[in-house]
């Protein structure tokens, strides 16, 4: 057989086991089966074929699936150990007789339902191991479906073993390989001779293991960095513009007369009243308060109750905030101070404090709010379960792939050229032609540095073209993160880091006196209600219409998520003269929605939006326009609540 022809046969061999699990994964949807049967060809062939086409298949499989399902991304990590079990048991004979079967089966289903437990744990369920006995609860319906789906696969892999003919199996278990079948006698003198501390094969597995570990928490790190940063910015602009709305309702000239009187002054409870309808326009506002900052204290204006915190009474004083400390010179002298972190008795809050100032410029008050970090932390641990259970099954892949070619393109070439020297005899010209033909025997067909040291046996070029590979594959995984840095998740649509970029670029339009440009504001109304109401399944279906809708009018290139439920809008150059007529058809099409009783609330898409066009010589950068497009839609968000009959 052709070693170098041979390694491309894996080609068509991967290629029939795709297709055989997309095969039987269409046909478990479309008989509406309770299992999945999108595995049978992992197991064939991992089991024909080895480790590296096993895993090839799986992986693949799954990412194929995951254009169509999202969530199929996320197990790939579970078709990978599959495939390798599969290779290991079949390879010390799991699958010669009945009895082994039956084990074969009860380690994979135990495998394959605990990961994959684990891993809907970690991305799907809000509270994931909450308890014990709710694991074990999840688990034991995840076996209920993946014990005849995977005992199928293995009897059906069993079967198959069993009629394929043997000279086909042993051609296939010899794919990839680059040198002629070792004998028996040098392969036990070669794994007798093998010290595991000291081999090159050792050394490079670690060097594999170290590299594939600095990418995955390399990645996964970034990845969090940049999301949290996000969300935190994107907390603190909404938090900046609802401590706005608290501010406008305080009068500065009766501050004194209400830490007074407090509930007896004349409209006092008419300003508490507004305070908590603006509490409660965003759920994720804990706690809204105004306070009159002196030395000894904070002096209440106004405080509000919630479920668990009685409110303090007006004219009453609390105790500064020990982290609060650093900014009392700030606060006493009437000075804006940054937005603060804090997880303390509270839970994890942001705290914004924003001066209330009188006609002359004085600050009186500050205006104080709490708002609740809770999403971030939740979306977060999500976020990185989903990081983690998608590069973790990739990095295998590529492990695997490393390990396999330095065994078949390295190691094994090295060893017997080694071997062959060590036992070179010398004694006779008989022993010394029976010498040159056990290593010509070998038949090494590396296609590279090794074939030529063929002679020579040494393997530094081959080295460093093995670390030359490695260092490939990390920039194609590098370039693969930073595209889907890009783009969100749910809805496939550019996301907050992309609309950064774009705001940089209109930036620089403005400063080269080139910018023609608007910004439409678009934010989901109802999300929380739908999510409530119908479960977070119709909520996403919701975001996904709302979005699609958008995309359908506007172009899917100028859609932007930058939050939970608002998108962004930006038309630039002679898109501008589309945008009133497209934000007309975006209210229409509301507006048909909400008087068709035929649709179902998930399918009735309802948003606020708000325009704001550049104007050169007044916005000095594109984020004024935004903030003026925001205060348009929170307008128009007000206008619709007010206006709403359902």
């Amino acid at each position: 057989m052709n070693r170098i022809s041979s390694t491309y046969k894996i080609i068509p061999i991967c290629a029939m086991g795709i297709i055989l699990n997309i095969s039987g994964a269409s046909l478990a949807k479309y008989l509406h089966l309770p299992i999945f049967l999108d595995t049978y060809g992992t197991f064939f062939i991992a089991a024909l074929g080895g480790y590296v086409p096993g895993i090839t298949v799986g992986f693949l499989t799954n990412l194929i699936g995951s254009w169509y399902e999202e969530e199929d991304m996320y197990f790939g990590l579970v078709s990978i150990l599959l495939a390798m079990i599969t290779t290991f048991l079949y390879q010390r004979g799991y699958y010669k007789t009945l009895p082994k079967i039956f084990l074969t089966i009860a380690i994979t289903v135990f495998v394959a339902t605990f990961l994959g437990t684990v891993i809907e744990e970690l991305i799907f369920i809000s509270e994931p191991f909450e308890s014990l006995n709710k694991f074990w609860s999840h688990y034991h319906g995840n076996f209920l479906t993946e014990f005849p789906d995977k005992g199928l696969a293995i009897l059906f892999t069993f079967a198959m073993m069993k009629i394929f003919p043997s000279d086909l199996k042993n051609e296939f278990a010899a794919l990839g390989r680059k040198q002629a079948p070792i004998p028996s006698e040098m392969q036990r003198k070669l794994r007798a001779e093998s010290k595991f501390i000291d081999s090159l094969r050792t050394k490079m597995i670690f060097n594999l293991i170290a590299i594939t570990l600095i990418v995955a928490v390399s990645i996964s790190a970034i990845s969090y960095a940049i999301y949290h940063k996000s969300a935190v910015e994107e907390r603190t602009r909404i938090a900046d513009g609802i401590i706005s709305m608290v501010v406008s309702e305080i009068n500065p000239n009766r501050v004194d007369e209400f830490l007074e009187l407090g509930h007896k002054a004349e409209g006092y409870n008419e300003v508490e009243r507004n305070l908590y309808r603006i509490r409660a326009s965003n759920s994720d506002i804990k706690f809204i308060y105004v306070y009159k900052i002196m030395e000894d204290g904070c002096h209440v204006v106004f405080d509000l109750d919630t479920a668990t915190v009685d409110a303090s009474k007006p004219g009453s004083v609390e105790e500064f905030d020990d982290a609060f400390l650093k900014y009392l010179p700030d606060l006493l002298a009437g000075r804006p101070i940054p937005p603060i972190p804090s997880n303390e008795t509270y839970g994890n809050l942001l705290t914004i404090y924003k001066p209330v100032y009188n006609s002359v410029g004085k600050c009186v008050c500050y205006a104080g709010i709490d708002f609740s970090m809770d999403k971030i932390t939740d979306y977060g641990r999500t976020f990185i379960s989903k990081v983690v259970a998608v590069f973790a099954g990739a990095l295998i892949f590529i492990f695997v792939l490393g390990l396999t070619f330095i065994e078949n393109n390295i190691i094994l070439p090295v060893n017997t050229m080694a071997f062959c020297a060590r036992n070179f005899a010398y004694d006779s010209e008989a022993d010394r032609e029976k010498n040159i033909e056990s290593i010509k025997s070998l038949d090494i067909k590396t296609n590279d540095e090794i074939e030529n040291l063929y002679s020579a046996f040494v393997k530094m070029t081959a080295d460093s073209m093995h670390h030359f590979n490695n260092l490939r594959k990390a920039k194609i995984e590098v370039a693969v993160m930073e595209e889907l840095a890009h783009k969100d998740a749910m809805t496939g649509i550019k996301n907050k880091t992309s609309y950064g970029e774009t705001i940089a670029k209109l930036d620089g339009k403005i400063l080269s006196g080139d910018a023609q440009f608007c910004i439409i504001m678009i934010d989901i109304n109802y999300l929380k209600r739908i999510n409530d109401t119908y479960g977070h399944e119709r909520g996403n279906e919701y975001l996904i219409n709302a979005c699609n809708l958008a995309c359908d009018i506007f172009g899917k290139e100028d859609v932007y998520r930058v939050g939970g439920d608002e998108f962004v809008v930006v038309l630039d150059g002679e898109k501008v003269s589309t945008c009133e007529e497209n934000v007309a058809r975006l209210r229409a099409t509301i507006e048909k929605f909400r008087a068709d009783e035929s649709l179902e609330a998930w399918e009735k898409v309802s948003t606020a939006v708000g325009v704001a066009y550049y104007e050169a010589g007044v916005d000095n950068s594109a984020d004024e326009v935004f903030k003026r497009a925001d205060s348009d839609m929170y307008k128009n968000k007000l206008a619709m609540k007010a206006t709403r009959r359902d």
